[in-house]
């Protein structure tokens, strides 16, 4: 209510001035205040007023400030500093020294922080901050500044990716992944390693120090020293690439820094497809180690990248059913980090050193910890639509060559292509386009090479780098997919794949798909027909069939009921029939995040598989479980994941941490039952639910940002949060702390008086819950703590007195305290009667 009656009297106060006069900057609140009509100026002077505030004509923020008879401002507090690029620091050292009145005007005494003047518009409700360096500040700045001070902390994502097929000769495929970011000063230090078996029959556990370096931002550039994989960071576009890549080096790299982030939640711009004939199991490698495992139905689907890391890179994608792996395609993972800024045409990186595996049986160290490595990547924007890509780069003794042009044509039509060539490997070239329409997309992509690895080995450092069958001439692969929306309610999906060279055939999969209602409940139809190529699955006969299937929402949230029946090639040749029966539900608990089971049959039998996604405070994770109609076997795969941070003094653990530059470490200390909070960081990028106790919420680094304290969800309580918002500003790898507080709260109505019995207008009032200002009749209204019910007041930035309310003794309806007129005696301490 308060804050209304601020934001009316500053409305009304700027309109009277604005119909009369048009006062000179110079005046001063006096005589601005003569315009103002009668009664108005009590409304004007000794009352919080919302006022915005600039240094230097550069904003800092949006605030509650105090105005004087005698032309003296105070600031109360800062209400809204989202708009501001000005470091929090400097709005504490503001807030600190305007805390007491000081004089409008030239500063002619306690000018700290290089205060020349200050200055109050009423006409604009505008404070200005004039300082001695305003003449010596440039153009705004283009790149954030680092903390001042530097920043420190350590976070530590830990990986577990485990995956094994069924059959007397299955094996397991697992990794163990750790990877560490700290922060010290403005230098970020990066750390990887790992333990990995590759899945091979009698496969050893392979173990390898990834990564272990220092980096430092410039302003448009960064520094890398250490030992580290040369990765595309400072370019847009990397052009795509033959072969091995590069080397784990012992040197240094330099570029600009347009992509600093690790990891990206975003999907691959260009979906990677599978067409298993069967239910099974897909396994996603990349450097020949397993990233990621998925569990996937029959039917043409596309895999889930987001949880993939960011970048352009290859990927060994296989398709494992029945226990038997039945397919083996590359696939190339697309996610770039944006970049359309005209003024800065150039990107690079650059690259050198010596080759070095450190503690790393993958390769024969006497081979492998020799000789120089040494690249260049180059990107150049034409046009803000056209991207053009160069790379030249000497890894495992070859050297390497590529192009690329990245070129939106339209806003609805975009183009990608490669042109790329290895010594003693192999050409090639692949284009990608994808053009959107109003009611539906296309995409085309085609890809041809020309290779020779009958002399090749089978990895090259510590990368996989071709299938086991050796082959030499021309492979091609073509494929158009198109999307067409027929109404609100249905759509059309087709794609055509053309294959040729090491593998051959022309696969066709084509679905309609339906939404509308089924006893009150949404559903969704869909109708597949599919003519795929010959492969393992299918007994070497092209595999063609129907599918129609059925996903049915039960009543309440959360539940679905799916079913499907179909004909398809089976693995003798043989026409047979299928069907499905599935149940999926999300679930609410403290450890369990949902479910899913479904039932198969075939002319070979019934299969079983089921799914399960958990988290703790410690960890989060999936596992996945199948049984095979045609021998029986058992097939399935685990994926866990935690993070660990350590800053400011604290530790903790999550196991919902999704990503982040940076940690805060938050500990939530409440009085009510079962409470969830909302943490968002008000940059847009990340959100996460607080629990009473220690928690770990992702921030981002090197741009000072806020987050926001809320209620989860649409629940109510009558409380105060405390603080409701905090700000930070961290390098990349530090940690920060923020300690929250929630209290129950009453909502204190009342007027303080002095022992005149004058009302106390402008007197700021203060709890363990929140604070306010009493308005120009005295009349205050704020949350106070239910179970610390006293009042600090201070009067024109002096200690007034002290009050202790006993709420039993007075009105209350509903969540209201209504108090009688509270007479402030200097110094003193009252507890206040009842109404």
């Amino acid at each position: 209510m308060g804050r209304a009656l601020i934001v009316c009297w500053s409305i009304i106060v700027s309109a009277g001035v604005n119909a009369d006069v048009n006062p000179p900057s110079k005046l001063g609140v006096l005589s601005q205040a003569e315009a103002l009509p009668d009664g108005f100026q009590e409304h004007f002077f000794d009352v919080p007023l919302a006022v915005r505030i600039d240094v230097n004509t550069q904003l800092l923020g949006d605030a509650l400030v105090v105005l004087g008879r005698d032309e003296t401002i105070r600031l109360l507090s800062f209400t809204d500093t989202q708009q501001s690029a000005l470091p929090e620091a400097q709005r504490a050292q503001w807030l600190e020294q305007l805390a007491r009145p000081v004089a409008l005007g030239s500063c002619t005494s306690s000018c700290a922080n290089g205060l020349v003047a200050l200055h109050y518009n009423l006409q604009d409700s505008q404070l200005s901050i004039l300082t001695d360096d305003a003449e010596y500040q440039g153009a705004s700045a283009q790149y954030n500044s680092l903390p001042e001070g530097g920043s420190t902390g350590l976070i530590v994502q830990n990986q577990l990716n485990i995956a094994r097929g069924g059959g007397s000769e299955a094996s397991t495929a697992a990794r163990y992944n750790v990877q560490a970011s700290s922060s010290l000063g403005n230098w970020t230090q990066v750390a990887s390693a790992e333990l990995a078996r590759t899945g091979e029959p009698d496969s050893p556990t392979y173990h390898s120090l990834n990564q272990l370096y220092g980096q430092r931002e410039f302003a448009g550039n960064f520094l890398r020293v250490g030992y580290f994989t040369p990765d595309a960071l400072g370019v847009y576009r990397r052009p795509r690439n033959f072969g091995a890549s590069p080397d784990t080096t012992l040197g240094v790299m330099y570029g600009t820094s347009d992509s600093l982030a690790f990891n990206s939640t975003s999907p691959s711009t260009y979906p990677v497809y599978v067409t298993p004939s069967r239910q099974g199991l897909v396994e996603v490698y990349r450097d020949g180690v397993l990233i990621y495992s998925q569990a996937v139905a029959s039917g043409l689907q596309t895999l889930d990248t987001r949880r993939l890391p960011g970048g352009i890179y290859p990927v060994q994608v296989r398709l494992i059913e029945d226990g038997q792996v039945t397919s083996t395609t590359e696939e190339v993972i697309y996610k770039p980090n944006n970049w359309r800024n005209a003024d800065q045409p150039w990107r690079y990186s650059v690259f050198g050193g010596k080759r070095r595996q450190l503690f790393n049986n993958w390769g024969d160290d006497v081979q492998y910890d020799q000789g120089l490595t040494y690249g260049v990547l180059l990107n150049y924007l034409v046009h803000p639509r056209v991207i053009l890509g160069a790379d030249a780069q000497r890894v495992a003794q070859k050297m390497q060559y590529g192009s690329s042009i990245d070129w939106s044509l339209s806003d609805k039509i975009s183009l990608y292509s490669n042109v790329y060539q290895t010594s003693d490997y192999g050409t090639g070239m692949d284009v990608q386009a994808r053009y959107q329409y109003q009611s539906g997309s296309a995409m085309f992509s085609h890809s041809r090479s020309w290779l020779d690895t009958r002399n090749d080995i089978d990895y090259l450092d510590t990368v996989a780098i071709r299938p086991k069958n050796r082959y030499n001439g021309r492979t091609q692969n073509t494929a158009l997919s198109i999307t067409q929306r027929l109404s609100m309610t249905s759509s059309l999906t087709g794609r055509v794949s053309h294959s040729s060279g090491n593998t051959n055939g022309t696969g066709v999969d084509l679905s309609w798909l339906r939404r509308s209602t089924l006893f009150g409940s949404d559903v969704n139809w869909q109708v597949s027909l599919f003519d795929r190529p010959a492969s393992i699955s299918s007994g070497s006969q092209r595999n063609r069939g129907v599918d129609l299937s059925i996903n049915l929402a039960l009543g309440k949230p959360g539940g679905s009921l799916s079913a499907s029946i179909g004909s398809r090639t089976s693995r003798d040749g043989e026409r047979e029939l299928n069907g499905s029966l599935g149940y999926n539900k999300v679930l609410d608990g403290d450890f369990f995040k949902s479910y899913s089971t479904s039932l198969t049959a075939d002319s070979y039998g019934a299969g079983l598989s089921g799914a399960t996604q958990f988290e703790t405070r410690m960890l989060n994770g999936d596992a996945y479980a199948q049984r095979s109609s045609y021998n029986g076997e058992v097939s399935g795969g685990l994926n866990l994941s935690s993070t660990v941070a350590v800053g400011a003094g604290a530790v903790a653990a999550s196991g919902s941490f999704y990503g982040g530059d940076g940690a805060m470490i938050v500990d939530l200390d409440s009085d009510i039952d079962n409470l969830v909070l909302r943490a968002d960081d008000m940059g847009g990028s990340y959100g996460s639910a607080l629990k009473p106790g220690r928690n770990i919420i992702p921030v981002g680094a090197y741009e000072s940002g806020t987050v926001h304290f809320d209620f989860s969800g649409s629940d109510a309580h009558a409380a105060s949060i405390q603080p409701p918002q905090t700000r930070y500003h961290l390098n990349k790898g530090a940690v920060a702390y923020q300690k929250v507080r929630v209290l129950k709260t009453l909502s204190v109505l009342g007027r303080i008086v002095d022992p005149q019995g004058r009302p106390m207008a402008g007197a700021h009032i203060q709890n363990h819950a929140s604070s306010g200002v009493s308005e120009a009749d005295g009349f205050f209204v704020l949350e106070m703590s239910e179970s610390s019910p006293s009042l600090e007041i201070h009067h024109r930035g002096q200690p007034a007195c002290s009050v202790l309310l006993d709420p039993a003794k007075h009105k209350r309806e509903n969540n209201v305290l209504l108090v009688a007129d509270i007479v402030c005696n200097p110094t003193s301490v009252r507890v206040a009667k009842g109404t």
